[in-house]
């Protein structure tokens, strides 16, 4: 195994649906930009509630990738 040096970066990924999909979501959008993604972390999890439910999912993480 060689050796790797990574570098993180922060997103914040929304969705109605649900935490899984704004995962997603962050690193759908992400991969159009950054090259070798190989982990991420959620850091922080919160939602917008609207009559009593929860309307709204934002889900913040914590992406790593390698370093070429």
């Amino acid at each position: 195994m060689s050796n790797h040096v990574y570098k993180t970066l922060e997103l914040t990924g929304s969705s109605p649906a649900g935490i899984e999909e704004a995962v997603s979501a962050a690193i759908a959008k992400a991969h159009e930009s950054v090259r070798n993604m190989q982990w991420f972390e959620v850091v922080e999890t919160r939602g917008h509630i609207r009559d009593g439910k929860v309307a709204h999912w934002q889900v913040t993480l914590k992406v790593g990738f390698t370093l070429e």
